[in-house]
C-alpha cells in the first residue's frame, strides 16, 4: 500500500508493508506486531544479568509496526542530504481525515569525519547518531509521508525483540546459536554486517541481536523496573529529563554474547562525543559511537493531531 491511500483517508490494514520514501526509489520494510502483555526484563537466575534488568515487571504493550530492518546509511541519507528550503512546514492527513501543519524540520550538520569509519555504506546500518537525530529522522520521514513514526520505548524495543519467547535470547538460551541471527564480537571481523543477513526473529524483524545496538526513546535509569506502576504497567515510557543517559538496546558488533540477550540496557554518555572538533559539540552526530544506530516504529492506532503536535514538542524540550 503506497502513501496516497493513506492520504486518500483509507483504511490501513494492520499488516506487513512497505513505506516508499517520497522522491527516491528507497523503501523502509514495516511489520506488524500485535499488542500483549509479556514479563519484562530477566529473571535473577539468567547468565550475564545484570541489576539494572529487573526485578521483572509485568508490561502491557499496544500494537504497532516496526521497522524488519535497522535504519541503513541509504535511508538515512536522503534525511542528511535533503535541502532545508525542501521541508519546510507542510500539509499532511491524518487517518481521521483532519488536516495537519506540520512545522518544518531542521537537517544534520554534515560529516566531519567518516561516521562509517570505513565499515561500508551500501546496505550496511547507519551508526553514530544522536539520540536527537534519530529522532528528528522520523520526524522527517512524518513529514514526507504523513505517518507517524517515532523511535521504540524500552518496553516495545524488548517486547519486539522477545517475539514471544521467554529466554535470554529471543530464539533460546545458548549463546552458542547466536551466530545464526547476529553480528556480535565473535563474528564481525571489526565491523558491522550488513542489514539483514543474518536470521530474523518469530516477529521478521532482523538484527534485533548485535549488528547495531538502537537508540530507544526513554530515560535509562538502573532502577526502571522500580519506576514503573500499574499491574501490568501500560505502555510505559519513562521521559528524558536530563540529556545523559538515554537508553539503547540489543548490543552490538562490538559487544560479548551476554550483552545481546533480549532484557540487556546501555546507558548513552558524553563520552560518545569526547573527539567531536565543535563548540559546543554537536547535536547531531557523535564520534565515539560506530556501534549504535535505530530502527522505528509506527503506532497501529494513529495519534491525534494534538497528540502528535505535543509529542514533537516535549521532545525538543528534552534537549
Amino acid at each position: 500500500m503506497d502513501t496516497a491511500d493513506f492520504q486518500k483517508g483509507r483504511t490501513f490494514k494492520f499488516e506487513p508493508y512497505s513505506e516508499s520514501i517520497p522522491g527516491s526509489d528507497i523503501q523502509i520494510e514495516m511489520v506488524p506486531i500485535n499488542g500483549g502483555t509479556y514479563l519484562m526484563g530477566s529473571p535473577a537466575n539468567e547468565a550475564g544479568r545484570d541489576s539494572d534488568e529487573g526485578p521483572q515487571k509485568q508490561v502491557k504493550i499496544n500494537s504497532f509496526w516496526m521497522g524488519a530492518y535497522e535504519i541503513s546509511w541509504e535511508q538515512y541519507s536522503l534525511f542528511l542530504d535533503e535541502s532545508p528550503e525542501k521541508i519546510k512546514a507542510r500539509e499532511v492527513i491524518l487517518k481521521d481525515g483532519s488536516k495537519h501543519l506540520v512545522d518544518g524540520v531542521s537537517t544534520a550538520t554534515p560529516m566531519y569525519i567518516d561516521m562509517s569509519f570505513g565499515m561500508g555504506r551500501k546496505g550496511f546500518p547507519a551508526v553514530n547518531m544522536t539520540q536527537y537525530a534519530a529522532m528528528m529522522y522520523a520526524r522527517w520521514l512524518y513529514t514526507k509521508t504523513g505517518h507517524f513514526y517515532r523511535l521504540p520505548t524500552e518496553a516495545e524495543w524488548e517486547y519486539a525483540c522477545r517475539a514471544g519467547s521467554v529466554t535470554a535470547y529471543h530464539f533460546g538460551n545458548d549463546p552458542k546459536e547466536l551466530s545464526t541471527y547476529a553480528w556480535f564480537q565473535e563474528n564481525a571481523e571489526k565491523g558491522y554486517g550488513r542489514v539483514g543477513t543474518k536470521a530474523p526473529n518469530a516477529f521478521g524483524l532482523y538484527d534485533m541481536h548485535g549488528n547495531v545496538a538502537e537508540w530507544t526513546a526513554d530515560q535509562y535509569t538502573g532502577n526502571y523496573f522500580n519506576k514503573l506502576s500499574g499491574s501490568p504497567a501500560d505502555n510505559p515510557y519513562l521521559k528524558p529529563t536530563t540529556l545523559y543517559p538515554r537508553a539503547v538496546r540489543g548490543g552490538s558488533w562490538m559487544d560479548t554474547a551476554k550483552d545481546l540477550r533480549s532484557a540487556s540496557r546501555l546507558a548513552s554518555s558524553n563520552k560518545w562525543k569526547i573527539r567531536d572538533p565543535q563548540m559546543p559539540k554537536s547535536i547531531w552526530w557523535l564520534t565515539e559511537a560506530p556501534f549504535v544506530g535505530f530502527r522505528l516504529v509506527r503506532p497501529k492506532e494513529t495519534p491525534s493531531k494534538e497528540e502528535i503536535d505535543k509529542y514533537w514538542i516535549q521532545a525538543m524540550d528534552d534537549f
